[in-house]
């Protein structure tokens, strides 16, 4: 009698695991796209034998991983997977990426060394002519664009940067990984996005995003410029802080 019962049991729990994992693999792979109608509980329970219970447990987890959402009397729609970066830490775009189980990729589509302009000292923090590293990187989700990263490298601070062709890491990866930073600066804000960055990012021109800009040091000199332009409905930020003075 107790053997019988604890088989059941185990049945519901695979079964409830394969419609979770089912559904998750149709949103991640954009099988199942943004704004995607979901079948109605009553075709998910004929498809799978199961009761309308199990299916509502897995609709109900699939809202609280913000991968559907429900509407009443019109259904149930496939949202648009959104990222998140933490303030207080410095993330690569790869690892962003990653945790939407999609597909990563880069492409540096300009760089240029040349002498610092005059904006370019005060965003970078150098000196009149200090020799600089100006790179645009378009990251790729699936094989789509993700966000649009502008950096400056000082050279005087990392000279190989010069050299290097970022053929394996992006620049913020392979920035991490030679150079330890000390302190960091983010400055975030809302827009709207620039002709020049709409063609990259494949949006119109003017549409909403959200720039994310930081500063990195290391032993008091200026390491690096970033500014990552991300689509505002598909990113958010994030902070995790405890009380003055605890």
């Amino acid at each position: 009698m107790t053997t019988g019962s604890k088989k059941g049991n185990d049945n519901r729990v695979s079964l409830h695991q394969k419609i979770l994992t089912d559904m998750e693999n149709n949103i991640l792979s954009d099988k199942w796209p943004p704004g995607y109608k979901i079948p109605f509980e009553h075709e998910l329970m004929e498809k799978y034998g199961c009761s309308r219970m199990t299916v509502s447990k897995v609709m109900t987890q699939l809202v609280n991983m913000k991968l559907i959402e429900r509407r009443r009397r019109v259904g149930s729609f496939v949202t648009k997977p959104h990222s998140s970066s933490a303030v207080l830490e410095i993330n690569d775009v790869s690892s962003e990426v990653e945790e939407l189980g999609k597909t990563y990729d880069f492409e540096i589509t300009s760089r240029r060394s040349k002498k610092a302009s005059l904006a370019e000292q005060k965003l970078l923090g150098v000196e009149k002519g200090d020799p600089v590293l100006k790179l645009l990187v378009c990251h790729y989700a699936n094989k789509r664009p993700f966000c649009l990263e502008e950096r400056l490298i000082s050279l005087l601070a990392v000279p190989s940067a010069e050299a290097e062709q970022f053929e394996e890491l992006s620049p913020g990866s392979w920035l991490r990984k030679m150079i330890p930073w000390i302190f960091a600066e983010h400055r975030i804000r809302a827009g709207g996005v620039s002709e020049a960055a709409a063609g990259q990012l494949d949006m119109p021109p003017g549409s909403p995003v959200l720039v994310v800009e930081r500063r990195t040091w290391s032993a008091e000199q200026a390491v690096t410029f970033v500014r990552f332009t991300y689509p505002a409905d598909g990113h958010e930020i994030m902070a995790r802080f405890s009380p003055s003075g605890s």
